[in-house]
């Protein structure tokens, strides 16, 4: 199978469009490499996947030496209808693994239109795209911010999730109505995956993880919200991108019913916050310098995936344990950056 993975200089496309590459899929990577958090790390991911540079023309194609022709990579903006249009009409994809979007929770309340552009009128154009050209098989990124104040835990995508409290959240949850009118109108199978702070090597800079780590590693204080009292499922990198590529295979064997369906994916699990950050301490030997502060706007106490319907349709097995994990990407960290 060909697949478009957008988002592939991303945490999560990059690990994706790695495994599958070892799988022996083709694959057409997407990404606009904007700079909503240091490029550097996202033209490092691509280095790791064969495609080495520090800048990019805009709807060039480029391959490396590692994967040759089974790895295209194409520096593109989501919202540019003409070019993906060419796009899917060129490269006639078997699939579509959508992870391209503006993310971030607090940053949707300083830049709201970025969000409208990427993740509502570059999803329409990735919708289109299929429908257009034949592709019929669409896997895409959702959130678990969807629940929004849910207090009901664990997390099901049985609950009303028709109250989001962050913009970002809101445009997640239009794309999963989105996707739900276009399987119904053309026939396009979609399968929305909420994903659930997910971590590990490679990771975003503004996400937890790299956060506390990079601040106790150079002795800064860590920015504690809502006093400490948060939980959340932490999920490994390796988990999440397992349980797409058993998404993917069900795909390739024809083993997917229904025409649409949403799935929660993370660890089912939830960590408390403090008990996260005493993990980071044990691997760098270090104590956290903790600045105390309120709830933020737009985020939540807790987060916790049922992932049942996962397991049952899927055989998905999320079994990273949280100190296994933490591990692996302190000692990432350590590496990358030379500490």
């Amino acid at each position: 199978m060909k697949v478009l993975v957008t988002g592939a200089a991303g945490f999560i496309g990059y690990h994706l469009s790695e495994k599958l590459l070892l799988a022996g899929y083709t694959v057409v990577g997407l990404d606009n490499l904007n700079d909503y958090y240091d490029v550097h790390l996202k033209l490092g991911r691509l280095t790791q996947l064969g495609i080495e540079g520090s800048s990019f023309i805009y709807n060039q194609s480029y391959q490396g030496d590692k994967h040759k022709q089974q790895f295209t990579f194409f520096k593109l903006n989501l919202e540019d209808r003409s070019a993906l249009d060419a796009l899917f009409k060129e490269q006639g994809f078997d699939l579509v693994c959508h992870l391209a979007a503006q993310a971030g929770v607090r940053y949707s309340l300083e830049q709201p239109f970025a969000y409208l552009d990427s993740n509502i009128n570059g999803f329409l154009t990735i919708l289109e795209g299929c429908r257009n050209y034949g592709v019929n098989k669409l896997i895409y990124a959702s959130s678990s911010s969807v629940y929004g104040l849910n207090d009901k835990v664990p997390f099901s995508t049985t609950d009303i999730v028709d109250h989001p409290i962050s913009l970002y959240a809101a445009t997640k949850k239009s794309n999963e109505l989105m996707a739900h009118t276009y399987s119904h109108l053309f026939g396009i199978q979609t399968i929305g995956l909420r994903f659930f702070t997910v971590y590990g090597p490679w990771g975003r800079p503004d996400m937890a993880m790299f956060l506390f780590t990079d601040a106790i590693l150079h002795d800064k204080p860590i920015k504690v919200f809502n006093h400490g009292n948060l939980s959340r499922d932490f999920t490994y990198i390796d988990d999440i991108v397992g349980g797409i590529s058993k998404i993917i295979s069900a795909f390739e064997a024809g083993t997917i019913q229904p025409r649409y369906k949403v799935y929660n994916i993370g660890n089912s699990a939830p960590v408390k916050l403090l008990d996260f950050i005493e993990a980071i301490e044990e691997v760098t030997g270090k104590k956290a310098i903790k600045e105390w502060l309120p709830m933020q706007p737009g985020d939540v106490e807790q987060t916790w995936a049922d992932v049942d319907d996962l397991i049952q349709d899927f055989n998905y097995n999320p079994n990273t344990d949280i100190k296994v994990g933490v591990a692996a990407f302190v000692q990432w960290y350590k590496d990358y950056y030379s500490v």
